[in-house]
């Protein structure tokens, strides 16, 4: 089964780079970086640590997004030419294949998380780059997840990216949704009210809270604070397990 994997995201790595991947992220990191040096230029202080705070503004979202777009494109074409058919005639096992489409997948989300992070330290310090890298690595590893779940899930490029992207969308703004449930303005002892802020607790729960990941701030505050990692580290184990999990139970339910 390993070698089966490791096969699967070997030829999924290959993909992305005939697929001419790297060439569109290698142009999304030069627009980002030309973005950056153009603010900077136009502030008056603090130049260095504004072009930082673009820059890694700007970074997160490109790349996460990028890959996400990436991963369910490639799945979608594949299952529309009957790749996945073709392999799965093969004697290989459904779990090695979701498996090595994820390592693959994990793998090109590296290569983009190391070439951000080279970018951020152009401007900042090596210690908060680094931690700003790391999480960045972990929230991508995280989207690449869901975006192969979603993928398998509806197969299609508009559903599975909608899913994809409103989870993730939730995921950053689940901590203000539930400061502004919990507002004095509103009524907190209406029945409605505590549904809905008991609705929201129970997903708080399951959801990765993704706006304490790779922030902006920590390449402008050059302090690391690196005790926030194990948090980070914990949350993208827990659902990177349950994403992977449900991939594999969608992808076995499947027929072929």
């Amino acid at each position: 089964m390993l070698r089966h994997t490791l096969t699967i995201a070997r030829f999924t790595l290959l993909e992305g780079l005939r697929a001419r991947f790297f060439r569109v992220a290698g142009l999304v990191l030069l627009l980002a970086l030309a973005g950056a040096l153009f603010a900077g230029e136009l502030a008056i202080t603090e130049s260095e640590r504004i072009r930082a705070t673009l820059l890694a503004a700007f970074l997160r979202p490109a790349t996460i997004f990028l890959l996400s777009l990436y991963i369910i494109s490639s799945m979608a074409r594949e299952f529309n030419d009957k790749g996945t058919e073709l392999i799965l005639a093969l004697d290989l096992p459904r779990a090695s294949y979701v498996l090595g489409k994820l390592i693959g997948f994990a793998l090109l989300g590296t290569a983009l998380a190391f070439f951000a992070g080279l970018l951020g330290a152009v401007f900042a310090p090596v210690a908060p780059v680094m931690l700003w890298s790391v999480s960045l690595l972990l929230e991508i590893w995280l989207v690449a997840a869901l975006s192969l779940f979603c993928a398998i899930s509806f197969t299609q490029v508009v559903p599975a990216a909608s899913l994809a992207l409103g989870f993730y969308l939730l995921a950053r703004n689940i901590t203000t949704i539930q400061l502004l449930g919990s507002s004095p303005v509103l009524d907190a002892h209406s029945f409605s009210h505590q549904v809905i802020t008991g609705l929201l607790d129970i997903i708080a729960l399951v959801l990765p809270h993704l706006d304490n990941f790779t922030q902006s701030a920590w390449l402008a505050n050059y302090p690391t604070t690196w005790n926030i990692l194990p948090s980070l580290l914990l949350q993208s184990a827990i659902t990177l397990t349950l994403l992977t999990g449900a991939a594999m139970f969608d992808f076995y339910r499947k027929n072929f």
